[in-house]
């Protein structure tokens, strides 16, 4: 038989976490969270600051030079670690870049949507971390 329809050799079944048991918790849990964090989220307006700032000046086209060394070295030798340093390093230096340039409002709400957004969140998560435990 599978793990999901019993045991095999002795061995009990296993549910969420590896633990017995479990397993509607979990996914009770998961749907709460998952819920919770879109109308967290649905409320929250993400914009751009006036630039990428270096020193003063403009400097994103700067940051895609390592970036663009990285993958035009990828094409010649795909195996060169430098070029996928270089390659990695860039790309997280240019979503460094952009995410520390964004600014973030929370729209304006009622205190009770935004109690029920966090207790479904927070609950949600302590189902999931509930359901790990052995029953």
């Amino acid at each position: 038989m599978s793990e999901t329809g019993g045991s095999m050799g002795g061995q009990p079944k296993r549910g969420a976490g590896g633990t017995p048991g479990g397993v509607g918790e979990f996914f009770f849990g998961l749907i709460l969270a998952g819920i919770g964090c879109y109308l967290l989220f649905d409320r929250v307006h993400v914009t751009t600051g006036w630039g990428w700032h270096f020193g003063g000046t403009n400097s994103f086209g700067i940051s895609l030079i390592p970036l663009l060394l990285g993958v035009g070295m990828l094409f010649y030798n795909g195996r060169s670690t430098l070029a996928w340093i270089l390659t990695v390093g860039g790309l997280l230096f240019i979503v460094v870049g952009i995410v520390a340039n964004m600014d973030i409002y929370f729209y304006r709400t009622t205190l009770l949507n935004t109690l029920i957004m966090l207790v479904l969140v927070v609950g949600g998560l302590g189902l999931i971390f509930r359901s790990l435990r052995p029953h």
